[in-house]
């Protein structure tokens, strides 16, 4: 009997899955940061006014990771079909959950004196607090963007495979792009309702954002998202060559037929 370790389709499954959860949870971690586009890419502002509200390119940190799970999720779909997939999806979520109640435990602990004042020369008088204010994000929005993630991955899963029954091995790139696009469409949203408006107008926990503001800023994060999905085009033909080398085609034609079941 061959050990998992014996077989391609298997190393590749764990590798992927790595893969997939790092990148998820790292976008998690790092999502509390807010950057400018113009200024990290050092270009004049770019300045959008769309239903009575306006603003420029600013996105959570975590959205430079996203991409990279948008590119496994299509990738494991392709091989490993809906049930590799959804396995991955619960199993990130579940691991984002207990990270996140790992993270406010640590913020509960009672910190050392000297480690509070230990960054003072670096601009940090109370390194408890920035700490805290650095992993202590809302509730809301970590409900908002676990269950965003769930949501949106469903979807791609559900678009993915229905697109690949109608064009077979052919046009890789609308599938993988066709459910990222209609998939973060809604992802986009879910995690701004639960978190700004539909959140707060039910717990109390600050106030509901404008439903023009709302619709505003989806759509800036969404189309935002679509580029992203069309810039990623070359890199999953890149990867579908990559991986059909390592499996060889044969095996790799087998269980794309297989993933489709």
């Amino acid at each position: 009997m061959q050990s998992i370790f014996q077989k391609k389709e298997s190393i590749l499954f764990i590798v992927l899955a790595g893969i997939f959860i790092t990148n998820a949870l790292i976008a998690e971690l790092i999502g509390g940061k807010i950057f400018s586009l113009e200024d990290t890419l050092n270009i004049a502002p770019v300045t959008w006014s769309l239903l009575g509200n306006s603003g420029t390119l600013q996105f959570t940190a975590g959205t430079l990771l996203w991409p990279v799970v948008f590119l496994m999720t299509d990738v494991i779909n392709e091989y490993y079909g809906h049930k590799g997939v959804r396995f991955l999806s619960y199993l990130t979520i579940i691991l984002i959950g207990y990270s996140f109640i790992m993270l406010y435990a640590a913020m509960g602990l009672s910190p050392a004196d000297f480690w509070i004042t230990s960054k003072a020369n670096s601009g940090v008088p109370n390194l408890d607090h920035a700490f805290n204010a650095v992993f202590g994000q809302g509730l809301l929005i970590i409900v908002g963007s676990m269950f965003a993630f769930l949501v949106g991955q469903v979807l791609d899963v559900l678009i993915f495979q229905k697109i690949k029954k109608y064009t077979g091995e052919k046009k890789v790139w609308l599938r993988a792009t066709g459910s990222t696009v209609i998939s973060q469409f809604f992802d986009s949203f879910v995690v701004l309702y639960i978190a700004f408006v539909g959140g707060p107008a039910i717990t109390g926990f600050g106030e509901p954002w404008p439903f023009s503001l709302f619709i505003a800023v989806g759509l800036i994060g969404y189309f935002y998202k679509v580029i992203l999905a069309f810039l990623l085009t070359p890199f999953i033909y890149l990867t579908h060559a990559v991986l059909d080398k390592y499996l060889g085609l044969e095996k790799a034609n087998k269980m794309k037929k297989n993933a489709l079941q």
